[in-house]
């Protein structure tokens, strides 16, 4: 693969569309949003493209897929179109619709994003160790196919073959559920005393840090795949129901409680994706100008590359806590650099 066509600038057609420069893929974004373009081509170094792209990407909300599929396949009739939708039933019913286009489509969903939509969350490795689910169609060339599989490889995602229907299935159940569920929770908030927030710790900001995103995109994938999502709410209507009723019974709230425990152990690895093997760094440092850039700047003289950060830090405090998540062998060695340079550096912890 040498060139590749991506409708849409937001957070995951901009985020791939680094990730297949850092490949040497020759890259195009097109988007209707001047502003998210702009921003995009700025990140990417977007300088079009001087063949016919091999493959066209559709990142794109499944409503608007039919109208642009249309036009891109008349501009580029010998391309495989790829959408990267939260849902694949009905698009993939309506792309066999047509069987020209339909050989040269494949439905897929990369299994990754966050809170923070459009180009400027954009990652490079935002695919990395993530499963990319693909959904053939029933038409789908083998030579689409292998496309197909060769950009999800390029990204460094993992590649996932479902049909339409197993794949609404399991993301209302493991995507959109959580999504609601963290809306819910953070909608309780509101009319809560400011101060009682200072004192939030991590579960607080763990359990509603999707709730941050983006509402529009978000009616739209609920209502695309509500008919998934309406039994899994129902269940967890009957379970909230049930903790009402028996908030005076301990053992039942302890079953409660170990039955969510056992659920979240059937979870492989963080955020979904492939285990790692991160250990935790403590690091107290002062609360006063240029600390945590004079951290960043040791990481950096120690040859160590952070793998995730979080702060804990309460107004008035003299002290601010700072987590760096590390590989084993990176954690041994910025420990040591540290603990050197006269930082107070707590044990390294396997696991948060």
């Amino acid at each position: 693969m040498k060139s590749v066509r991506i409708v849409g600038a937001g957070l995951l057609g901009t985020s791939l569309a680094l990730a297949l420069k850092n490949s040497n893929i020759s890259v195009q974004l097109v988007d209707v949003d001047a502003n998210h373009l702009a921003l995009a081509k700025a990140l990417v170094g977007d300088e079009g493209l001087s063949t016919s792209p091999e493959v066209v990407v559709l990142a794109i909300p499944a409503t608007a897929l039919m109208g642009v599929i249309e036009s891109e396949y008349a501009l580029n009739p010998r391309a495989t179109f790829i959408d990267i939708a939260s849902t694949k039933t009905k698009s993939l019913l309506e792309i066999e619709k047509f069987p020209a286009i339909a050989r040269q489509f494949c439905g897929t969903h990369p299994m990754a994003g966050r809170e923070r939509g459009g180009p400027h969350g954009a990652r490079a490795d935002l695919f990395e160790d993530r499963a990319w689910i693909y959904c053939p169609t029933s038409e789908t060339s083998p030579e689409s196919l292998s496309r197909t599989l060769e950009l999800i490889a390029l990204s460094g995602a993992i590649a996932v073959a479902m049909s339409g229907p197993e794949h609404d299935q399991a993301v209302a159940l493991i995507s959109h559920l959580p999504q609601i569920t963290s809306s819910l929770l953070a909608k309780q908030l509101h009319g809560a005393k400011s101060d009682w927030f200072s004192v939030a710790g991590q579960g607080l900001r763990d359990t509603t840090r999707i709730a941050a995103s983006d509402p529009a995109l978000w009616g739209e994938i609920i209502h695309a795949n509500q008919n998934q999502i309406l039994p899994l709410l129902k269940g967890l209507r009957d379970d909230i129901d049930s903790l009402i009723a028996n908030l005076s019974n301990t053992e039942h709230v302890q079953s409660f409680i170990a039955d969510g425990a056992s659920g979240r152990a059937k979870i492989p690895g963080k955020h979904g994706g492939k285990a790692r093997d991160y250990h935790y760094l403590p690091i107290v440092i002062e609360d006063k100008a240029g600390q945590l850039a004079a951290l960043f700047n040791e990481c950096a003289q120690a040859k160590v590359n952070i793998e995730d950060l979080v702060i804990e830090h309460s107004p008035g405090q003299f002290t601010g806590l700072i987590t760096l998540a590390l590989s084993p062998n990176d954690a041994k060695i910025l420990s040591k650099h540290l603990l050197e340079a006269g930082w107070n550096v707590h044990s390294v912890r396997e696991g948060l």
